[in-house]
């Protein structure tokens, strides 16, 4: 087995390894190459330009609830708050410190140097923006023309989009689509803003860290922290996760493997209506439900439980 981690800093490195690989191949040597690299999306325009289909891509996600339990003694909340990166797990008792770690050796080398010196950016700062803006508002619905109108020099829908599609490559941020049997409208939906993992959101200021409403601060810091189990579960699956509304009622987010589905609905506080559950389950009568925190699974088990598993 031959290991080459940081190979996006070799120049022309897919031509390279491709050459080598067919060189090995007919001389028959017997080796397993594994390549690693800190920026996904150079890793998959080599791959995809030069190595088809000798490659199989393992995509390495921010680490459960149930890792920083068993590497780091974390507890629940800060794994909510903190999670879920290990470099900086001994810094979480000091804040300070954790988010100078977060800032300048997480956020600021995928920005400065996995997306605006690797791809065509012709509004960095816009970019800036919206992964601020858009980690603050975890677990928010939001249209695009209101995301337009809150960033300066926004440019226009198709911009934020492709920006949008960008970070959700880095691993930074992602916008997820509406659930709808008709891919037009789905595709045309307004995305939910979701963070991969809520350190992201926490070290750009989200609301649950200076928020004068307790109640609704916890709710968007849970609802965030499902969402990215949700989304680091289902990388590399046959599964997607959306949202859903219909009118006034809403589920956080929709689970789907070819026909089945599951609507999750996070509930964060002591009460919790389930008008959207039972609205999906008129429209979707196929559908499974699930009911996460409140009287349903507590949101503590549901973190620990294998999101490929579900369907």
């Amino acid at each position: 087995m031959l290991v080459i981690d940081e190979i996006q800093k070799v120049p022309q490195w897919s031509e390279t390894v491709k050459k080598l690989w067919d060189e090995d191949t007919m001389a028959g040597v017997d080796v397993r190459v594994v390549i690693l690299g800190s920026s996904m999306a150079v890793l998959h325009d080599g791959l995809s330009e030069s190595l088809a289909g000798r490659f199989e891509r393992i995509r390495v996600m921010p680490w459960t609830y149930t890792e920083m339990k068993q590497a780091f003694g974390w507890d629940l909340e800060s794994y909510l708050r903190c999670g879920g990166y290990p470099g900086p797990a001994h810094l979480v008792h000091n804040e300070e410190r954790w988010l100078e770690y977060i800032r300048d050796a997480v956020i600021e080398p995928v920005l400065s140097r996995d997306l605006l010196q690797l791809h065509r950016i012709h509004k960095p700062f816009l970019l800036r923006q919206l992964a601020e803006l858009g980690s603050r508002m975890s677990g928010c619905i939001v249209a695009y023309s209101k995301l337009l109108g809150q960033l300066h020099d926004a440019g226009n829908v198709t911009t934020l989009a492709h920006y949008l599609v960008l970070l959700e490559e880095s691993g930074m941020l992602t916008g997820l689509s509406k659930f709808t049997t008709q891919p037009i409208r789905q595709r045309g939906s307004s995305p939910k803003l979701q963070v991969f993992a809520n350190a992201i959101a926490t070290a750009f200021g989200a609301s649950w860290m200076s928020s004068v409403d307790p109640g609704t601060a916890r709710g968007q810091l849970v609802e965030s922290a499902i969402g990215a189990h949700l989304r680091c579960g289902v990388e590399g699956s046959q599964l997607s996760l959306h949202w859903w509304r219909e009118g006034n009622n809403e589920v956080d987010f929709v689970l789907t493997k070819n026909e089945q589905v599951l609507a999750i609905e996070v509930a964060s506080g002591a009460t919790h209506h389930l008008r959207g559950l039972d609205a999906f389950n008129r429209r979707y009568p196929h559908a499974r439900l699930l009911l996460v925190g409140a009287h349903g699974m507590p949101i503590e088990e549901f973190l620990t439980m294998n999101v490929r598993e579900l369907l």
